[in-house]
């Protein structure tokens, strides 16, 4: 379908959904099928996401077993009111209990989901919650800003100005910035450094599969809504992607994947909104030695803008957001577009966690 596949992979990322809900035995088949079909390298990272609390007798032992070497958490908050105020089963001994069980298994590689701006959050829980995300010492922590769209129970009944799932107690979006702020200080004081707009990892332990998305690498995705990108094989075109359906009945049944030819245009556009996450930035020049010296031409006004603005700095060859530019950044991406909507690799790349299904995904890469 016009994108090249490569067998060799060094990433393998089951999220969801929550897929610790299978037994070992529906997980062992699902990576067994993989490995049957794909080279996974020794060192490979195995990434499996996890609701705290879903994690039964058994279950660790079975994640060893499919080679599975890092676990994502969505805690989401450490205190139980809050918790449960979106819906969440578990309470802060069963996150603590569930990362003990997981250390004892062997497998050190955690990371822990935090959300600012849930509902009855203050300034003194999300404290709370930060504390007790240290106390851990897990070497990987994503904080997310709650966003409030028609795409959620919640979102829609902030929006409608009701009462129910605790919307009237949602955090104004100025809370929700000085908590995320808070965080990114904090984090880094403990050397949880930033390196991603959601993103705080000790050296060494930034996630191999996110980073992907963001510097554009090819991957492959199954399962319901289920994305991929593939280097493109045709050849005025930079890269390929493709989209399961995003309904159960219609995946089982074999619907066709929906196609997009991603043509160099639009390569250059998606390498300044996803390369822009990062810490680091985008190199101008590697973008120019990429794309050609005439390639940042229609780009340099927005790129000026953006910096007198105070949302862009420039050091050197790179651009990278500053911390209001982070606050603002899909304003900032918007820039880089040549139309209003952003792109679905955009929605992949732009806080991942928030993106939820009821029903487990696989992402590898190579």
């Amino acid at each position: 379908m016009g994108g090249v596949i490569d067998r060799e992979v060094d990433s393998i990322y089951l999220g969801g959904g929550t897929p610790t809900v299978l037994d070992a035995g529906q997980l062992r088949r699902i990576f067994d099928a993989v490995r049957e079909r794909f080279h996974v390298i020794p060192d490979a990272e195995v990434t499996v996401e996890c609701a705290p609390g879903t994690l039964a007798p058994g279950a660790v032992e079975g994640l060893l077993h499919c080679g599975v070497n890092r676990v994502s958490l969505g805690v989401q908050s450490f205190v139980d009111a809050e918790a449960a105020a979106v819906g969440r089963l578990h309470k802060r001994t069963t996150v603590l209990e569930d990362i003990a069980h997981l250390r004892a298994a062997g497998i050190a590689h955690i990371n822990i989901d935090l959300i600012a701006g849930l509902p009855h959050q203050t300034p003194e829980t999300w404290q709370e919650s930060l504390r007790e995300a240290l106390a851990t010492e897990v070497a990987h922590v994503s904080v997310y800003m709650l966003e409030v769209d028609e795409d959620s129970r919640l979102g829609r009944e902030v929006m409608a100005g009701g009462t129910r799932y605790h919307a009237h107690c949602v955090a104004d979006e100025q809370a929700t910035a000085d908590f995320y702020l808070a965080a990114c200080e904090q984090l880094e004081a403990a050397g949880i450094a930033q390196y991603e707009i959601s993103n705080f990892a000790r050296a060494g332990s930034e996630s191999r599969h996110n980073l992907k998305y963001w510097t554009r690498q090819p991957y492959l995705g199954f399962g319901v809504d289920a994305h991929s990108m593939l280097v493109s094989a045709l050849p005025d075109a930079d890269a390929v992607r493709f989209a399961a359906a995003d309904v159960l009945e219609k995946y089982v049944a074999g619907s066709p994947l929906q196609r997009t030819v991603v043509p160099h245009e639009a390569a250059l556009e998606e390498t300044f909104f996803l390369g822009l996450r990062l810490n680091r930035g985008v190199d101008l020049g590697i973008v120019a030695a990429t794309f050609g010296p005439h390639g940042l031409d229609n780009l340099r006004p927005a790129i000026a803008e953006l910096i007198d603005d105070g949302l862009l700095k420039q050091q050197d060859r790179c651009i990278r957001l500053t911390s209001r530019g982070r606050l603002l950044s899909n304003e900032v991406f918007q820039a880089f577009l040549s139309n209003d909507k952003l792109t679905t690799e955009a929605e992949i790349g732009r806080e991942p966690a928030q993106k939820t299904s009821q029903w487990p995904s696989m992402t590898f890469e190579s």
